[in-house]
Order: structure tokens, then C-alpha cells, then sequence
């Protein structure tokens, strides 16, 4: 793609485009052999603007210095990480291998930097402080807190010890993430047609093209990539390829040379030592402190009291899933196994509301959803989106500018919406650069991007999303606007640099919108006729909405559980981390795991990063429950209700971590938060 606008690199960004200071990021010019160098000049520049404010007496600006010393360099390494996700390769896991320790020691070292927190407490201590405006104190204090639990408190000794852990912990995480996406990309299965009895047409279309391009024409190309994957486990009728492909999933992160079998019991020692060596309890207290949990029993008592208000449906659940699989296939069938509970599920859900979720494919074109949610957008939160132009990092990459209905450019993003071998699995949000409100009273825009792994195009037709993908897209442009709408003059305060069980709540919120039937005629139209989704189909579609809730509950508090256990309970004296999970996860299954179920080592949430979701896995119900309750407000208002949707602008997306999230909270709704709201809607109280 051509750039919106000319893109005039500094001197010394001319020959290394990772450190070019422009708004838009040259994606297209960024090689793995940039990395090195721009991390390394832009670890020399923090480094040399640390000592100078560590030393500085002028305390006029203290604070602004502070928040931007890290900006270049967290945005280099962001993009790193990133392109290395997208387009990976031996040559930019090389380059993330080399960096990794050494921003991490920067980090840490930063973190402990003595001089610097003597400046920062003897500003707390000036008549500067005394002044500050709320915002700005509240960045103090959580500056301070952020110096304690980094180990500025602590000896050379344990310093230097902490050091290590960091720099270990990131060479290890990202060793598993690399495993991770090599068992993924590395599985091929080539089928006859004949085996793809059940998979839709539109899958059997796409493996067959995929097949072909591999040279192997007239077979089908199966991977574990979750457009193929998941249509094969729900609708493939030969039962022994739903257990090949299941089987070569739950191997994933197993094997010679892409093991992370030996890397998970290493990541919790050091996680572990890490938090004792900062006087915790355990590593989910160390995390959880400044979140809303505020500890690892809090979140285990959260998800403990949720699986006990479920686990009756649940068990119900399972039982009409058993009796209709025994009054199709016979008493003599085989045993349920985990290959079959999605296809035999579906088949019951067919049965029982006469609703299959793949008749919803055509009315879901991805253009079309955009359009609608970006009309969404604009109706309950005032922001117009139009596509723009930027350099990308692959063809597929489209590039959108967000404007406020005054016409202030707020943000820019780029999305990347389709799998490729090189690309790791899910979807996700990331700050590129953020922006916000500027002391002259302009607005810096903000930078960010949305990368997912749906349906993609066929020869014939658009990418035709499910449903559940669509929600996917809703969600992760929750994350984009709670970073694009924010108007905090603080950049570690800003957008999403909130408590991690707050920072879902935007994103579950806008799921919201793929329920509506006045939302939904706004994308869901034919991607042939134009026409609207049926009203029977909209009807049928809302009464399957909560079939097998509780499964679906459980499945998340199972993750969440054996997060929050392996991080407070967890020793090594218990025994190994995957026989230790498996225990742990055994009460939340419709169907016994299998005996070498390996799920902990493709768990990306938990081991991918040094922090990441571990001990926070919970935080997606967490937000859940926020979120439901926060859309009552408008369900008893109007769903469209422009007041409404600015007060939740007012309230929350616009004010990041400015103040507390419960606060943030009780501002919009009046009240706390109702703990039964997620259970109601799901139908489960």
C-alpha cells in the first residue's frame, strides 16, 4: 500500500526504519535485521535520558519525562513482537531471541534504578506534588507502587537476582510462544473427499484450494488452524479423523525440538521465586495487588462461587447430551471423547431449535460487518471510521483513521483478519502508539491494530464469518476504541493500561451488538440478495443463544482455575505441572481427558510472555460479569441511546486508568456491580 502522507525519516532512521519517529510505522521497509540495532540505539537513548532525570533538580517536568522515557522503545519492541507474530520466520525469531534479554534487563533495570527512585520520592515529597491535579497524582502514587514491586526496595543482591529471573523468564516464554506456533504451522493431514462427509461446503472449498496450491490436487489440505479445525470437529462425520486432527491439537507444543513440556515447570519457578524475592505469598498475589481481585484467593473465591452456582446445569447438560447421543447412535456406541462432544452437540443443538449456526455464514460478509460496526460505532459513541491508506506488513492489511464528530483525528489501526502458516493462532489488540490530549491543546492521534484468524475469502465468494467470529471482531474493536477514544494526558495511564480485570470489559461489552435485531440489520444482510437475516433465523439464533451455558461457563472456569492454582497452590513437590493440570481441570469436562491431555502447553494466555494472562486468566469472567450488568443500562435506555453511549465514553473508554476501575464503574452505573448479571443473561440463575 502508499502511505496517507509523506513519511519524511530522521537522519538516522534513513538506514533503519524501526527508528523512523513518524506517526505511521513503515511496515513495509522493517526487516529482521533492523531489530537488533534499533533496540540496542534505543536502549542507549533511555538509558542516557534515565540518568539525565535520575540527576535532574528541575521538578517542573518531572512527571511528563518520566511517562515518555520508554515511548520509542516500547513501540519498537511492540513491533517486533508483533511482525515476528505475523510474518514469522527463523530470521525474526532470531532477531526477538537476541533483543529479548536485552530489553529486559533494561526494563528491570529500570524499574530498580535507585537514583531515579530517590528523584521520583523526593518529588513526591516537593510542593509540586502538593499541586498536582488528580490524574497526575494518581500516576505518582502508582509510579511509586510500580518502583516497590519492581524491587527497588530490595538489596544489590536480590537486584541482581531479580535481573536474571526477568531475563529468563522472557527467554523462556518466548521459546514456548515459538514452540507454540511451530506445532500449529508444522501439522498437514491431505484427505479425499470422501472423509469431509459433514464439513460444510464452503471448508471443503477451501481445503481443496489449499490442497492444490500444495501440490497435492484433488486432496484436502487440513491443518490446525481454527477455520479448519473447528469446522472438522463439529461437522465431520468420519469420527477417526475428528480424533486425528483433536489428537495432533492436544500434541501441540509436545515433540522433539517444539517442546514445551520441560519450559512449564521452569516458567512457575521463576514466576514463584520472583514473587518471594518481592515479599508475596505467591505469584497471583504479586500480580493480582493493584488489580481488582487485589489477591489469588479472591479470584479463586470469584471463579469457586461462579462453578458452584453452575455446576447443576452443567451436569444437566451433560446428561441430555449423553441420553440424545445414546438415542442416535445406539447403547452400544463408544463412550463420548472429547473428538465428539462438538459434533454430537451440534447435531442435539439442530435438533432442538432446528438452528445451525452455518446458516448464518452468508449474511455475515466481513466487509459488511465492519461497515455495521463501524456505523455502531458512530451511533452510540459519535466516532465516523473511513479506510485510509498506510504501508502493511502483508497484502491482506487493510489501514482505517477514526475521527470525533468535531472532526479531531483520534486514532489510526491497521487490521489483519485472515490465517497464514507464518501467523500465530487467536485475536488480538495492541497499542502501537498512543496519543491524547497535548499541553498546547491539540490531539496526538493514537495508533493501534486488530489481527484475528477467520473464515477467509473462497474463489466465489467474500469471507462469510460465523457468528462467533463476528463476535470476535465486535470484541477486539472494544479493546481499539477503549485505546482510540482515550482522552488521558498521562500515556502510562492511557487506554488499555488498565487493571487486567477491567481491560475486558469494553470488548465483552460491544458483543453485545451482535445480538440486537435493530444492530444486527446494520451488517447482517446476504452477501448475494442484500437481504436481512430472516426473523425465524434471528429468532432461532436467540433461542440457541444459551445452549450448553454452562458447558461454555465451565470451560472458562476451568482455564481460570488452573491458572489461579498453578500460581497459588502449585509446588514442584505436587508433581508435574501437565498431570498436576489435568487434576485440576478433571471437575470442569463433559468428558474425561485424555490420559496425556497436553492443553498446558499451547496455552499462549498463560506461558507466552513473562506476564501476560497468568494468574489473570480469570479476568475474562471477571469482565464479563461487568459487562453484562453495564449493559442493562442500555437495554433500559435504548440500545442506539447517543447519551448513553457518551456516558460510557465519559465514564470508561475515555478514561483509561485515571482513576480507579471500580470507580470508573460506579460512575456510569450509580452503584456497584451486580454479581448476578452475567448469570441471568446466560440463564443460569
Amino acid at each position: 500500500m502508499t502511505t496517507a502522507q509523506d513519511v519524511v525519516p530522521t537522519p538516522q532512521a534513513a538506514h533503519n526504519p524501526l527508528l523512523d519517529t513518524q506517526f505511521l510505522i513503515p511496515f513495509d521497509r522493517i526487516r529482521p535485521e533492523h531489530a537488533e540495532p534499533a533496540i540496542d540505539a534505543l536502549i542507549d537513548q533511555a538509558r542516557a535520558d534515565l540518568e539525565a532525570l535520575a540527576q535532574s533538580d528541575d521538578q517542573s517536568d518531572f512527571l511528563k519525562r518520566l511517562d515518555s522515557l520508554t515511548e520509542r522503545l516500547d513501540t519498537a519492541v511492540t513491533v517486533v513482537h508483533h511482525l515476528e507474530g505475523v510474518m514469522s520466520s527463523d530470521a525474526w525469531r532470531a532477531a526477538r531471541k537476541v533483543i529479548q534479554p536485552k530489553f529486559s534487563a533494561f526494563y528491570t533495570d529500570l524499574g530498580m534504578h535507585a537514583g531515579l527512585y530517590a528523584a521520583l520520592k523526593r518529588f513526591a515529597a516537593s510542593d509540586a506534588a502538593a499541586a498536582l491535579d488528580v490524574v497526575d497524582a494518581r500516576f505518582l502514587k502508582l509510579s511509586l507502587d510500580d518502583f516497590r514491586r519492581s524491587g527497588a526496595d530490595l538489596s544489590p543482591a536480590d537486584q541482581a537476582r531479580l535481573k536474571a529471573l526477568n531475563i529468563e523468564l522472557g527467554e523462556i516464554t518466548s521459546r514456548y510462544s515459538s514452540n507454540s506456533m511451530d506445532g500449529v504451522g508444522a501439522f498437514e493431514l491431505y484427505v479425499p473427499a470422501e472423509r469431509l462427509a459433514g464439513v460444510p461446503e464452503r471448508v471443503r472449498q477451501a481445503t481443496a484450494r489449499d490442497a492444490d496450491a500444495h501440490g497435492q490436487p484433488g486432496m484436502h489440505r487440513l491443518t490446525l488452524h481454527a477455520p479448519t479445525y473447528i469446522p472438522v470437529l463439529t461437522y465431520a462425520e468420519d469420527r477417526a479423523l475428528r480424533e486425528e486432527l483433536y489428537r495432533a491439537f492436544n500434541a501441540v507444543g509436545t515433540g522433539e525440538g517444539r517442546d514445551n513440556t520441560a519450559l512449564l515447570p521452569d516458567i512457575l519457578r521463576l514466576r514463584q521465586e520472583k514473587a518471594a524475592l518481592l515479599g508475596y505469598a505467591n505469584y497471583a498475589d504479586y500480580l493480582l495487588e493493584d488489580r481488582m481481585a487485589k489477591s489469588g484467593a479472591g479470584a479463586l473465591a470469584f471463579e469457586r462461587d461462579l462453578e458452584t452456582r453452575t455446576r447443576p446445569a452443567f451436569l444437566r447438560e451433560n446428561a441430555e447430551l449423553e441420553a440424545f447421543y445414546r438415542e442416535q447412535a445406539g447403547q452400544d456406541a463408544p463412550e463420548l471423547a472429547s473428538w465428539d462432544t462438538a459434533y454430537w452437540a451440534e447435531k442435539q443443538r439442530l435438533a432442538t431449535y432446528d438452528f445451525d449456526n452455518e446458516a448464518l455464514r452468508p449474511y455475515f460478509a466481513i466487509d459488511d460487518v465492519l461497515a455495521g460496526l463501524f456505523d455502531i460505532a458512530n451511533r452510540l459513541f459519535g466516532v465516523t471510521v473511513a479506510p485510509a491508506e498506510a504501508p502493511g506488513w502483508h497484502p491482506e492489511v487493510r489501514f482505517y483513521t477514526l475521527h470525533d464528530e468535531a472532526g479531531t483525528h483520534l486514532a489510526s489501526f491497521y487490521t489483519d483478519w485472515f490465517p497464514r502458516d507464518s501467523k500465530r493462532g487467536g485475536a488480538w489488540h495492541n497499542k502501537l502508539k498512543t496519543g491524547g490530549p497535548q499541553p498546547d491543546g491539540s490531539f496526538r492521534p493514537h495508533l493501534g491494530l486488530m489481527a484475528g484468524n477467520l473464515t477467509p475469502p473462497s474463489a466465489d465468494a467474500p469471507a462469510l464469518l460465523s457468528h462467533d467470529e463476528v463476535e470476535t471482531v465486535f470484541h477486539e474493536f472494544g479493546h481499539l476504541l477503549h485505546s482510540s477514544l482515550s482522552r488521558v494526558p498521562v500515556r502510562s495511564l492511557s487506554g488499555t493500561s488498565v487493571a487486567w480485570d477491567f481491560v475486558e470489559l469494553p470488548s465483552h461489552f460491544m458483543e453485545n451488538w451482535t445480538w440486537n435485531r435493530e444492530a444486527l440489520n446494520l451488517f447482517g444482510r446476504h452477501y448475494q440478495t442484500g437481504e436481512p437475516v430472516p426473523d425465524e433465523l434471528y429468532q432461532k439464533m436467540l433461542r440457541a443463544r444459551n445452549f450448553r451455558a454452562a458447558n461454555a461457563a465451565m470451560r472458562q472456569y476451568s482455564f481460570a482455575t488452573v491458572d489461579l492454582a498453578l500460581h497459588t497452590e502449585y509446588t514442584p513437590e505436587t508433581g508435574d505441572p501437565l498431570s498436576y493440570s489435568r487434576e485440576m481441570m478433571a471437575p470442569f469436562l463433559p468428558v474425561p481427558a485424555l490420559p496425556d491431555d497436553a492443553r498446558m502447553t499451547n496455552f499462549g494466555h498463560l506461558f507466552s510472555s513473562p506476564v501476560g494472562y497468568a494468574a489473570g486468566y480469570y479476568s475474562y469472567k471477571w469482565a464479563e460479569v461487568l459487562e453484562a450488568d453495564a449493559f442493562s443500562r442500555f437495554e433500559r435506555e435504548g440500545i442506539f441511546n447517543r447519551q448513553t453511549g457518551q456516558a460510557f465514553v465519559n465514564s470508561v473508554l475515555s478514561r483509561g486508568n485515571s482513576a480507579a476501575p471500580d470507580a470508573l464503574f460506579q460512575e456510569f452505573m450509580g452503584r456497584a456491580p451486580d454479581p448476578d448479571a452475567l448469570l441471568r443473561r446466560s440463564g443460569l440463575l
